[in-house]
């Protein structure tokens, strides 16, 4: 991060780094090194025992700021990556369909993997915008768990399904109400009418073709997220903690990721991305859906939303 953003982040963490030192051992340490150390670890990976070097700060401390500092961050500042509200999402899916002619889209849905000890991983879904803003992450599900499984188990999956989330009125295309929806780019998830996902096999020159390519481009916004929070050293590599820790070294990354984007701070954000996708190597489950599976309501909203990409091509 820039200068300017480390020390808007310092003011605004300081009461907060400075109010809880060990009981009956004060650290006697500015906020601005608690900071740094903490940070130290976040974007390089450093193990204690180098950082406690560099700071010329034993294990303990070193150890203690990182812990301090993913608290703080989770507990303090995780609206940062709260899900937006009605009036907040109108903006997200205006800019989408700016950029794709899709209208209604409110983010995009995908599924990483994060690797710890002992060769496992943990699974984190996540939802962006076209900005590359984080709007939900949720993670600490075990790595070989299906992308479907996962968003089932998710509060997004059951807050939605209660009507809390997704539930601003409709826009119509022809005669076709289309709710709010997300849209999935990672294999494994259901077609759903606020769960658009790719066509399978379009043919060739098809306005399914099309309109797997707008979704496509709306990938990229998740491709550079899912890569940028893989570029912080601490997520880079098999983590050696508990599960419990990466979980806070995923949620603190995140709120920061979001936070440089609030400052229109691109430092942190990743320009070239790999496919996201091949980080799962591979181990997991996956769910297998037949035509008549698929929900038919999701096929008349897709179907529906196939002709505004025809429309939006033609005012191009």
């Amino acid at each position: 991060m820039s200068p300017s953003t480390f020390e808007w982040l310092s003011g605004l963490l300081e009461p907060l780094l400075e109010c809880r030192d060990p009981a009956g051992s004060p650290l006697n340490l500015p906020a601005e090194l608690r900071l740094g150390i903490g940070l130290y670890r976040l974007c390089t990976g450093s193990d204690y025992s180098e950082i406690s070097t560099r700071f010329r700060v034993t294990d303990r401390v070193a150890k203690f700021c990182c812990k301090q500092l993913c608290r703080v961050l989770c507990t303090n500042f995780r609206f940062w990556v709260g899900f937006p509200n009605s009036a907040e999402l109108d903006s997200v899916s205006e800019k989408f369909e700016e950029i794709t002619g899709l209208p209604n889209c409110c983010g995009v849905i995908g599924c990483t993997r994060f690797n710890v000890k002992n060769e496992s991983s943990i699974a984190a879904q996540i939802v962006v915008d076209s900005s590359c803003r984080i709007l939900s992450i949720v993670a600490g599900f075990h790595g070989d768990k299906s992308n479907k499984r996962v968003l089932e188990s998710t509060t997004l999956f059951k807050d939605k399904q209660c009507g809390k989330l997704l539930n601003a009125p409709p826009v119509y295309v022809g005669e076709i109400s289309v709710p709010q929806y997300l849209v999935g780019v990672n294999d494994g998830y259901p077609l759903l009418p606020w769960l658009i996902i790719p066509f399978e096999d379009p043919k060739f020159g098809s306005n399914e073709e099309i309109f797997n390519a707008k979704l496509e481009f709306m990938r990229i916004s998740m491709a550079k997220t899912v890569a940028s929070l893989k570029n912080w050293g601490v997520l880079s590599r098999p983590i050696e903690e508990e599960v419990r820790n990466v979980v806070a070294y995923v949620g603190a990354c995140s709120i920061l990721h979001n936070a440089l984007i609030l400052r229109e701070d691109y430092s942190g954000l990743c320009d070239q991305v790999e496919d996201y996708m091949v980080d799962d190597h591979g181990r997991i489950q996956r769910d297998s859906f037949k035509m008549e599976e698929i929900d038919n309501d999701g096929c008349v909203v897709r179907s529906a939303l196939v002709t505004k990409v025809q429309d939006f091509s033609m005012k191009k």
